[in-house]
């Protein structure tokens, strides 16, 4: 039986550089220390921001100095933590940065509270008698529109100080899944057994290790759904806590506020997808069925591959020069971010025990963005990288054009860069090649994307949307409620064609998102202009690759509905999404056709 490998044991070309960060650990350290000290440079104009424009620059600018040396401390924690979270030398550093976090913004709440307790229109006269608060103009107008959410400033020095506390639920969830779930090995259908970890061999073509590894990870996730039904309840009362706490009209309302989005908007995504895609993924299903010749569709079953004797191979060398090529269309600039990524170890591509699940960007600001996905020389991992290259390149574009501030754009808006990527490589390998099979195995990843953003994430995000009404209700959001609820979701989406079974109603159970506000419904948001930018780099070329460059230059300076009217998509109508569905819908009938 093949074993995972240690980190230890990992080729030092596989891992990310974070000597980029800090040299060494004890440079951390060093830092570490001057950050804590730093805190004294803000506070000690708490009192002062009502005597003028000009101390209130100088505050916000030392907030800011605090905040940039704050996020290269953090980042080299849990980069760290991610790469092994079973390390005890990593779990105490990003446990220190936690608390370092969670003290500076307790010291910070002054800032807010203080300045919205001047007199009304006070803010903006300082907009205009300081040309230096220009930069932090929208950090202030945002100020603005929260004051009637805002609570008793030693109210909000209080919740500030409980930070840590109030992100446990996440941490919990994250740290258990990381460290403290243990797996069986699992057979294949010739009796070969597999080193297990969650999710791991459910795309795998043999059914029998296919199936084994979806039992084993159901069996798995039992011993720990009350545990995690209590961190999702626990989560999803903060949230209902905090809305009420600051006048909104539910937590919903509350979570989008931060998005900068309208309730409208949020259910136009998930009503017309699930209704509306509906039809064409259980068509879809139908004929999975029959080329894999099952007697019944497992959840495990829906990204089995159709053709499992055509598994195209790749290098990494080979990989980076087809996202490069694909890329090309956006220019220069953005082509040489892509070409330092994927050679000066911005990506670590290791599959190593302890290291955190899933593909992910995180920048740094002031040194660059980290990758984290695993490589196994599959020409579908090209795609996953391209996608978190999408986010590498936002990130370094915004940091190169705007204040630290202005640089992330609102959650809502945060999936459209990597989704691009991915349709526009995923279209440059379709370009190259004229053999049937290669293009039906093309069209096959791109559905295996649409599933995983329009069905498996707004599934959670459907899931939230049902379970955060309850909540206000009164009724506890347990393992039980959130099972029910996410098998009654699921048979309303698939019908007939897929089995809803006890495995499948556990899937809530594999997620951080639900962590993170309303984030699972994002991607299908981001999917959503996504494939209306890239069509529109298909059919136009350099201008539309030029305009979508310039969106990205603008980071958060912008509401992300005015983000994607820039790059011609008007989220406020339904159509973007209904053309979408639209487009999935073609990609299937394709498919059948070339079957």
């Amino acid at each position: 039986m093949s074993k995972q490998i240690l980190r230890a044991e990992v080729p030092l070309e596989e891992t990310w550089k974070l000597e980029d960060i800090f040299p060494t650990k004890e440079d951390w350290e060093k830092e570490l220390k001057e950050v804590e000290n730093l805190i004294g440079t803000v506070t000690v104009f708490k009192g002062r921001l009502g005597e003028g424009p000009k101390v209130l620059l100088e505050c916000l600018e030392a907030q800011e100095n605090l905040l940039i040396r704050l996020a290269k401390v953090a980042a080299y924690g849990s980069l760290h933590l991610s790469s092994d979270g079973t390390n005890p030398q990593y779990q105490e550093m990003a446990g220190r940065v936690s608390a370092l976090s969670t003290k500076i913004g307790a010291e910070m709440s002054f800032i807010r509270s203080e300045a919205l307790s001047l007199p009304n229109g006070t803010l903006n006269r300082y907009l205009e008698e300081e040309p230096g608060l220009e930069p932090f103009r929208i950090m202030i107008e945002k100020m603005i529109e929260s004051k009637p959410h805002r609570l008793h400033p030693e109210t909000e020095a209080s919740l500030a100080a409980l930070g840590e506390v109030l992100s446990a639920p996440g941490t919990i969830y994250e740290t258990s899944r990381t460290a403290d779930m243990s797996f069986e090995p699992v057979a294949d259908s010739k009796g070969n057994l597999f080193p297990m970890s969650m999710g791991r061999y459910e795309t795998a073509a043999d059914i029998v290790l296919r199936r084994n590894a979806y039992s084993e990870t159901t069996r798995v996730l039992k011993q720990y759904q009350n545990t995690y039904g209590a961190t999702w309840g626990t989560e999803v009362k903060k949230n209902v806590t905090m809305a009420n706490l600051r006048r909104y009209e539910s937590a919903i309302h509350m979570l989008l506020d931060r998005q900068e989005v309208t309730i409208d908007i949020y259910n136009n995504l998930h009503d017309i997808i699930l209704t509306e895609l509906a039809p064409h993924m259980r068509k879809y299903a139908r004929l999975r069925k029959d080329i894999l010749k099952l007697d019944k569709m497992l959840y495990c079953d829906i990204e089995a591959p159709l053709d499992p004797e055509f598994d195209p191979k790749t290098t990494w060398e080979e990989a980076s020069e087809m996202i490069i090529n694909g890329l090309s269309v956006l220019g220069p600039e953005y082509t040489e971010i892509m070409k330092e990524a994927l050679s000066n170890r911005w990506i670590d591509r290791a599959d190593n025990a302890g290291k955190r699940t899933g593909s992910f960007c995180s920048s740094v600001y002031g040194v660059h963005p980290y990758i984290s996905t695993r490589w196994h020389n599959n020409l579908r991992e090209v795609l996953t990288i391209a996608h978190e290259l999408g986010h590498a390149g936002q990130g370094v574009l915004s940091q190169r054009y705007q204040r630290y501030g202005n640089t992330r754009p609102t959650m809502f808006f945060i999936e459209a860069p990597s989704t691009i990527n991915e349709a526009l490589v995923g279209n440059y390998i379709l370009s190259q090649t004229t053999d049937k099979r290669t293009r039906r195995w093309i069209l096959m990843e791109f559905l295996k994307s649409y599933h995983h953003n329009f069905v498996r994430h707004l599934i959670e995000g459907e899931l939230q949307r049902r379970a955060y009404p309850l909540a206000e209700k009164g009724k506890p959001i347990t393992a039980n409620v959130l099972n029910k609820l996410q098998g009654e979701i699921l048979e309303d989406f698939w019908g007939e064609e897929v089995i809803i079974d006890e495995g499948a109603q556990l899937v809530w159970m594999r997620q951080s998102h639900y962590y993170r506000g309303l984030y699972p419904y994002t991607y299908s948001a981001g999917l959503t202009i996504g494939t209306q930018v890239a069509q529109a780099i298909q059919k136009e070329g350099a201008p539309a690759a030029e305009r979508w460059v310039e969106v990205l230059k603008l980071g958060g300076t912008k509401k992300p509905l005015e983000l994607a009217q820039l790059a011609g998509v008007d989220m406020t109508s339904p159509e973007p999404i209904r053309s979408a569905v639209a487009y999935v819908g073609s990609l299937i009938d394709e498919l059948i056709e070339l079957f």
